[in-house]
């Protein structure tokens, strides 16, 4: 035991870097294990919409939004998503999906969503950068501004 303290006084920054990765891991274990939304490709995001009454909601700012999104959603910034939950109230059971810019903010949405009573929350991995550059799936553009 007196070799594993002094291990840890001589090479303190080697310690704490083994305890931050540690604490790191077993918090990124725990919130996959109960987070109650799951994450989607672009391809199985498209077989979801192709296969039931899905709603694509795109959480990205209205000037991301406008110049190219998927063909049928809902623009609601993730900002505004808890003021405009009452609007999404009937899509409760439905299977919703949820798109950003790269599938950052997509995962706060799917946490406020789950929390919202939704059940079957999904969130599209890679946002709208993997569904247009690696996908190459359709996007309607769009050249005027709101």
């Amino acid at each position: 035991m007196d070799r594993y303290i002094e291990f840890i006084l001589n090479h303190y920054i080697l310690s704490l870097a083994l305890a931050v990765v540690t604490y790191l891991l077993i918090q990124e274990f725990f919130d996959t294990a109960f987070k109650k939304f799951g994450a989607v490709s672009p391809m199985l995001a498209v077989a979801k919409m192709n296969d039931s009454d899905t709603i694509v909601i795109d959480v990205r700012e209205p000037l991301e939004f406008v110049p190219s999104h998927i063909e049928s959603a809902v623009n609601i910034p993730l900002g505004k998503l808890p003021e405009e939950l009452s609007k999404l109230e009937q899509h409760k059971k439905t299977p919703v999906l949820i798109a950003c810019q790269s599938g950052t903010r997509s995962a706060s949405a799917g946490k406020i969503l789950t929390k919202a009573g939704f059940e079957q929350v999904f969130v599209i991995t890679g946002g709208m950068q993997a569904w247009e550059n690696d996908y190459k799936l359709p996007i309607k553009k769009s050249t005027k501004n709101k």
